[in-house]
């Protein structure tokens, strides 16, 4: 009976940290990258900015780890599950944190996919729009959450990798017809 009411808290801990599975029709799609063509996957990799805010609402509903490297390992291998390589994702991450959080315009503009989703459903198209709009887009709110955000500890969905509490997302795009060969970047600024 002690072991039994010592592996109980352990259980309900583990099934507290995984993020509840998205609701609707989302829930029974395969997982992103599997489409036949680069359109198709960014389709279905590309986080809609109007679900972004639903992904939060789960995010902040959920009961952190206390162990801060079971987190990075759970982080890791769930990414790995759902989306693939994240030492991919990793890569873009810290590239795209140390650009935000220097102020490096140039770097930032490198990690970002164009079309970029940015607040109020809008996009922006290229480059120069994107450094035009710099302030408007990287607000004192992103560089906080970049520079707060730990890998090891990001939420991890079909639609990719938020950071904060939704204010980045890092997306996945196929690059060939098999997905054999994909490209990570910042997908989603709000």
């Amino acid at each position: 009976m002690r072991k039994i009411a010592f592996l109980i808290p352990a259980l309900l801990l583990a099934a507290c940290s995984q993020p509840a599975p998205p609701a609707g029709p989302a829930a029974d799609a395969p997982p992103p990258m599997t489409g036949s063509t680069p359109a198709e996957a960014a389709a279905s990799t590309t986080p809609d900015p109007a679900a972004a805010p639903q992904a939060t609402a789960e995010h902040a509903s959920e009961t952190p780890a206390p162990a801060a490297a079971a987190d990075e390992g759970d982080a890791r291998a769930r990414i790995d599950s759902v989306l693939g390589d994240a030492a991919q994702y990793e890569k873009v991450f810290n590239a795209f944190k140390t650009a935000v959080v220097g102020g490096d315009r140039a770097a930032v503009v490198e990690e970002v996919r164009f079309p970029l989703n940015i607040a109020g459903g809008k996009k922006i198209t290229g480059p120069g729009e994107f450094q035009r709009n710099y302030e408007k887009i990287i607000t004192p709110a992103v560089v906080k959450a970049m520079s707060e955000q730990e890998f090891g500890k990001v939420f991890v969905n079909q639609q990719g990798v938020m950071i904060g509490d939704g204010q980045v997302w890092l997306t996945g795009e196929c690059l060939d017809k098999a997905c054999a060969r994909t490209e990570v970047k910042v997908g989603t600024i709000q």
